[in-house]
């Protein structure tokens, strides 16, 4: 029988129930490492454009359920399965469930650098939330954020090198252009995503240190992007790049970031996608032992070319985040925050004006 280890008491305590039951529990793999993650809250929602739009209510935004199984002769390889719960656009309040992550990642195949091939992190995403924007559970980070840049998801279908050393570290990606909760036909071209990271005081091996500076160079180029066109008929590639900045020590945390698109003149009735540039800023400060104060402004415009003709579309997207977390143990944080969106069109308009109250625990074991 191999070795299984867990992640929880509560899991060895169930493992310990079944063993007693003369049940024998198997895998083909040495070790195999259970993990979870879950988003639960309560949303206050108000839509100062229209009151009939809001409400408050209980919500279990995310759970995740993962397991990576670990192999006898490359004890830092493994197979890593993710599966993520998700709140539907159905109407109904239901949930779905779906794979997140379905990777084999093989280390130190070239030197300092492994690979993830399956349905992989992305190269930015997945940094950005342990070093830069930590509080997922209330908001997506600025590139992937519906009412920010919205270009880009945090897993695909493809194939990442992941290379790390002290004062360095990469990802460079190929991955179908889609990302993984979007239909990805045979019809759309591929997207290459890549960041470069300078870890200036080092720990580039590492998630976390209690002082850190890193500086970051990242973007994509996707070709034939959702099967979109540009007035002459022809495929269009969506394409950005930004700068990121970060410095963090135990006491406080500040981070900023610029992004530019360019969606390769997509013609819809006149109207671009996405092309614009925006920036972020966020910071957090711990004012007492387990107690961080957070906020967190976007602003995203869009370019005025093929827009300017139809008034109702949006100009610039804004989104101002605000809170405060505690730090219940290792494994649960206690959030409350306000989100509020702005966006204006380029006559002038209001185009979106809504409010988010949020009470968030987030739990990690």
């Amino acid at each position: 029988m191999k070795k299984i280890v867990l992640s929880t008491v509560a899991s060895i305590a169930v493992l310990s129930t079944v063993a007693s039951a003369d049940v024998t529990v198997k895998s083909g793999a040495s070790t195999l490492k259970f993990s979870g993650t879950h988003y639960l809250g309560l949303t206050k929602y108000s839509d100062d454009r229209n009151s009939s739009n809001d409400y408050t209510k209980f919500e279990t935004r995310r759970n995740y359920l993962q397991v990576k199984a670990y192999f006898n002769d490359a004890p830092k390889s493994y197979m890593r399965v993710t599966l993520d719960q998700y709140n539907t656009a159905d109407g109904t309040g239901s949930v779905g469930m779906r794979v997140k992550y379905a990777y084999l990642y093989l280390d130190n195949i070239l030197p300092y650098t492994g690979v993830e091939m399956g349905q992989a992190h992305t190269p930015w995403i997945d940094y950005e939330e342990h070093n830069g924007w930590k509080y997922r559970s209330i908001s997506e980070t600025f590139i992937e954020q519906h009412n920010g840049v919205h270009a880009t998801a945090s897993s695909g279908r493809g194939i990442n090198f992941k290379t790390k050393t002290s004062n360095f570290s990469s990802e460079l990606g190929l991955f179908n252009g889609e990302g993984y909760h979007e239909d990805q036909g045979n019809n759309n071209g591929l997207a290459a995503e890549a960041r470069l990271t300078w870890h200036v005081f080092g720990t580039g091996k590492t998630h976390h240190s209690n002082e850190y500076l890193n500086l970051s160079l990242f973007g994509a180029d996707s070709q034939k992007h959702k099967g979109r066109k540009d007035i002459n008929g022809n495929y269009v590639d969506l394409k950005w790049a930004g700068i990121h900045g970060v410095y963090a020590t135990e006491q406080f945390l500040l981070a900023a970031q610029y992004v530019k698109v360019n969606d390769g003149n997509y013609y819809d009735g006149g109207k671009k996608y996405v092309e614009g540039n925006g920036y972020s800023v966020n910071g957090s400060f711990k004012f007492a032992p387990k107690w961080d104060l957070f906020a967190r402004y976007d602003d995203f415009k869009f370019d005025a070319d093929g827009r300017a003709s139809t008034s109702g579309n949006t100009e610039e997207r804004k989104t101002t985040i605000g809170g405060v977390s505690y730090k219940y143990n290792k494994y649960v944080k206690f959030l409350a925050n306000i989100i509020n969106n702005k966006n204006t069109a380029f006559n002038g308009s209001t185009t979106k004006d809504d409010k988010k109250a949020m009470l968030t625990a987030e739990v990690n074991w």
